[in-house]
């Protein structure tokens, strides 16, 4: 597999992306998995003004970092090196229109917000670029192609390909928890087939970043800790190990018992079985059970990133109920409040299905979450952690999380009562919503 030692060299820019015969001395190619093309004016004009600098200064050579490439055939995707490259062929597209057809990164299929970044950063190129004399431009080009290197490193294998960004990033910036994450579990899937791991990696970057770091550090972890009793917040690098999982060549009695019921779960879905019991496919994963390391990790983040798109929808939309129900998300206590009534619904839906969340359940869980934002004048993440795990003076002793997760029945939720709150004036709505579900009296004497 590895690393290809022939292609492990540096390169100038012009043996990089352009040759004699007109064609690209490599077939650079974004693959599907990429994230699109996103670099700012600032970052053009940045790197412009490095390279000038550079140029300006007269340095022998000047480096500008390193690309990693995994070789498809007669392709070479670029893993990373992405932007940068995109911007260094808009900048000699500036310099020289006549390398157009030469630079085949100009040539891919964008979409538009991609598309729309592009042109920003010719703009703002073409303008620094229109501020050199004749002269200084054509020194300028030839110094961008014979003098600016880059290091090339090219592997035969996407998995390797991918591991090797990932460390190689991780000795400059800290890599957001999830990536490390990804290069795990990347490495568990050694084995599997290249397409599919593809195919996994791909859906996985079309996730919105940021949506994916929500994913984990306010639904998946904290749910993972609460139930359990522990602290649910924190959530960083240190405490991934929680979403490592079981290891593919574990043979512990607990790691066989679930790795079977994946398999046995993925070939009844796959056999149709489930359609002579006319029932759905039956669900994989359970925020209550341990992960498979590997394929399966992606597949229940992928399951999960989907399933709270459906609460969202379920308690934002789904009702037409007035949006002050759920408070102001702008202010930081609620934002807090509605991050954890989403998490308790995604648990309760996730253990018991869909049609389970009825009215009733919705009331309950509503009740439960909302009380901590009418009784504190100010909730922050510490609030929310102390509740969550049944520790406030407005719930003690009742972790839901952990109650949802030993329930056998849906209706199990309807057994418990809640203190009433003591409320302000500010929430009104939600007050008056909570008081009359639970047939309370607003009166505060009563």
């Amino acid at each position: 597999m590895t690393l290809i030692t022939n292609d492990l060299k540096i390169l100038s820019l012009k043996d990089l992306m352009l040759s004699s015969n007109g064609e690209g001395s490599l077939t650079l190619k974004i693959p599907s998995y990429q994230r699109p093309y996103r670099w700012s004016s600032k970052s053009a004009n940045q790197l412009f003004m490095d390279i000038y600098e550079a140029f300006n200064n007269n340095i022998s050579e000047y480096r500008l970092g390193s690309v990693i490439l995994h070789k498809d055939n007669d392709f070479y995707n670029i893993v990373d090196g992405q932007q940068r490259l995109t911007t260094l062929s808009i900048l000699l597209f500036v310099i020289k229109s006549d390398y157009q057809g030469r630079l085949s990164l100009l040539n891919e299929d964008y979409d538009d917000l991609s598309h729309a970044a592009i042109v920003r950063n010719f703009d703002i190129l073409n303008k620094r670029v229109g501020e050199l004399s004749v002269d200084e431009r054509k020194r300028l080009e030839q110094y961008l192609l014979e003098r600016c290197t880059i290091v090339q490193i090219v592997t035969d294998n996407v998995q390797e390909a991918f591991q090797f960004f990932d460390s190689q990033n991780s000795r400059g910036k800290a890599l957001a928890p999830h990536d490390l994450l990804k290069s795990y579990h990347l490495r568990e899937m050694k084995h599997n087939d290249e397409q599919a791991t593809m195919d996994l990696i791909q859906q996985w970057e079309n996730i919105d970043q940021a949506r994916l770091s929500l994913l984990f550090e306010w639904y998946l972890y904290p749910i993972h800790q609460w139930q359990r009793n522990k602290d649910g917040i924190g959530y960083s690098s240190k405490n991934i190990d929680v979403f490592k999982g079981i290891n593919a060549d574990s043979t512990f009695n607990y790691a066989m018992y679930h790795k079977a019921s994946h398999l046995y779960v993925e070939q009844f879905n796959r056999s149709g079985n489930h359609e002579l019991f006319a029932s759905t496919p039956i669900t994989q994963f359970q925020l209550t059970e341990p992960i498979i390391a590997g394929r399966r990790f992606f597949e229940y983040i992928l399951y999960y990133e989907k399933l709270l798109k459906k609460v969202a929808y379920r308690i934002n939309d789904a009702n037409g109920k007035d949006p002050e129900l759920l408070g102001n998300e702008s202010v930081r206590g609620d934002w807090l409040t509605k991050r954890l009534y989403e998490a308790v619904v995604l648990l309760f839906i996730d253990r018991f299905g869909e049609e389970a969340f009825t009215s009733r359940i919705e009331n309950i869980l509503y009740t439960w979450s909302y009380s901590i934002r009418l009784h504190m004048k100010r909730v922050i993440k510490l609030t929310i952690n102390k509740y969550a795990q049944g520790n406030h003076d407005l719930n003690t002793g009742l972790n839901l999380f952990e109650r949802i997760k030993e329930m056998r029945h849906p209706n199990e939720l309807m057994e418990i009562l809640f203190k009433k709150p003591e409320h302000h004036d500010k929430y009104e709505i939600m007050k008056e919503e909570i008081f009359k579900i639970n047939h309370w009296s607003l009166n505060n004497d009563e």
